[in-house]
Protein backbone atom coordinates (compact mmCIF):
# COMPACT_ATOMS: atom_id res chain seq x y z
CA UNK A 1 0.00 0.00 0.00
CA UNK A 2 1.10 3.18 -0.88
CA UNK A 3 -0.05 6.36 1.38
CA UNK A 4 0.09 10.21 -0.01
CA UNK A 5 1.86 12.69 2.70
CA UNK A 6 1.05 16.11 2.50
CA UNK A 7 1.30 19.22 4.79
CA UNK A 8 -1.02 21.96 4.68
CA UNK A 9 -1.03 25.20 6.65
CA UNK A 10 -3.93 28.07 6.72
CA UNK A 11 -3.78 30.44 4.40
CA UNK A 12 -5.09 32.79 7.32
CA UNK A 13 -2.13 31.67 10.14
CA UNK A 14 0.54 30.23 7.92
CA UNK A 15 2.16 28.89 10.76
CA UNK A 16 -0.56 26.45 11.79
CA UNK A 17 0.25 23.71 9.71
CA UNK A 18 -0.77 19.83 10.10
CA UNK A 19 0.30 16.94 8.62
CA UNK A 20 -2.33 14.38 6.35
CA UNK A 21 -2.43 11.33 4.67
CA UNK A 22 -4.03 10.10 2.26
CA UNK A 23 -3.91 6.30 1.38
CA UNK A 24 -4.12 5.30 -2.35
CA UNK A 25 -4.10 2.02 -2.32
CA UNK A 26 -1.29 -0.58 -4.36
CA UNK A 27 0.61 0.96 -6.65
CA UNK A 28 4.26 1.82 -6.69
CA UNK A 29 5.94 4.98 -5.58
CA UNK A 30 6.05 6.42 -9.18
CA UNK A 31 2.97 5.80 -10.11
CA UNK A 32 1.93 7.66 -6.24
CA UNK A 33 3.81 10.58 -7.69
CA UNK A 34 1.89 10.57 -11.29
CA UNK A 35 -1.58 10.39 -9.48
CA UNK A 36 -0.61 12.47 -6.47
CA UNK A 37 -0.99 16.32 -8.07
CA UNK A 38 -4.87 15.24 -9.26
CA UNK A 39 -5.67 13.84 -5.64
CA UNK A 40 -4.15 17.12 -4.17
CA UNK A 41 -5.94 19.43 -6.27
CA UNK A 42 -9.14 17.29 -5.60
CA UNK A 43 -8.49 17.74 -2.48
CA UNK A 44 -7.88 21.26 -2.42
CA UNK A 45 -10.94 22.31 -3.71
CA UNK A 46 -12.76 20.87 -0.92
CA UNK A 47 -10.37 22.40 1.16
CA UNK A 48 -10.01 26.18 0.63
CA UNK A 49 -8.65 27.42 3.23
CA UNK A 50 -5.73 25.53 3.04
CA UNK A 51 -2.51 25.53 1.26
CA UNK A 52 -0.57 22.48 0.80
CA UNK A 53 3.05 23.15 0.94
CA UNK A 54 4.81 20.05 0.47
CA UNK A 55 4.17 15.96 -0.25
CA UNK A 56 5.64 12.59 -1.04
CA UNK A 57 4.77 9.55 -1.17
CA UNK A 58 5.34 6.20 0.85
CA UNK A 59 4.96 2.51 0.89
CA UNK A 60 2.94 2.20 4.04
CA UNK A 61 4.88 -0.27 6.68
Amino acid sequence: MVELLFLTCLIATPTDCQERRLVLGHMTPARCIAAAQPELARWSELHPQLRITHWHCRIMS
